[in-house]
């Protein structure tokens, strides 16, 4: 085979080559635009988010921050179309919001390894008043407790009166034994129905315990590869904080 024939061979896929590239040129400014808008409805997210902040408030702001760990993909899905190619193809106005989002890249990075030790006293926090909330909830239990006990020694009107008996030393009126009976049964039926409210919210607190460790984990885990990627565009996109071309 000729050197001529070689070349003629190559032509074809050369020209494929040439026509691909062309093609990819002019779709690469539809790609940036839409991570525009990525990052533009990203923003959106964030004051829905954030406003209005209620801060010092444990539980608001681990929310906040589990919710910007969730939709911390769209941002970086438009910084990373917005950044492709470059400074090729790039209108007037662009290489200054370029400059502005590559430092902006930084700022986001730093907030979310912020997050991280605000996640864990948020967690902290609330773990604790999940302890306080059971601890209240046992004591209201071991207080049923001893009243049943104290209803099953009960024989005597005076003593039900005595049991029942309100902050005012009010007591109702019972007549005869068949009355005392009455009252014991639904106060008996009372207790075990406070019982079993009382074990159901101790069964939802602890349910609520182990999930908001759980959150708190992948959350705090997600803010800190978050903020680690941030960080990495930031480093990557030198060029766009240069003034030369």
């Amino acid at each position: 085979m000729t050197q001529s024939e070689e070349k003629d061979k190559f032509v074809p896929a050369i020209d494929q080559l040439w026509k691909f590239s062309a093609g990819l040129s002019k779709s690469i400014g539809v790609v940036r635009w839409v991570g525009y808008g990525l990052l533009i409805l990203a923003f959106f997210d964030v004051v829905v988010i954030l406003v209005p902040p209620v801060l010092m408030n444990p539980a608001w702001e681990l929310n906040a921050i589990g919710q910007l760990v969730e939709r911390v993909p769209v941002p970086l899905l438009g910084l990373a179309l917005v950044f492709l190619g470059e400074r090729d193809q790039r209108t007037r106005w662009e290489p200054l919001i370029l400059n502005i989002l590559s430092w902006l890249t930084l700022l986001v990075g730093i907030v979310f390894f912020l997050m991280v030790p605000l996640g864990i006293v948020n967690t902290i926090r609330l773990d604790r008043q999940n302890q306080q909330q059971v601890t209240r909830l046992e004591q209201r239990q071991e207080q049923i407790q001893q009243q049943k006990e104290a209803l099953g020694k009960v024989t005597t009107i005076e003593q039900m009166q005595s049991l029942i008996m309100d902050s005012q030393g009010r007591t109702p009126q019972i007549q005869d034994a068949q009355q005392l009976a009455e009252f014991k049964e639904q106060l008996s039926t009372f207790l075990e129905q406070g019982e079993t409210q009382i074990q159901q919210a101790q069964s939802q607190k602890k349910s609520q315990r182990s999930g908001v460790i759980e959150d708190s984990a992948k959350w705090n885990l997600g803010a800190l590869v978050s903020a680690a990627l941030f960080v990495s565009i930031w480093r990557l996109t030198g060029w766009a904080r240069r003034s030369d071309s």
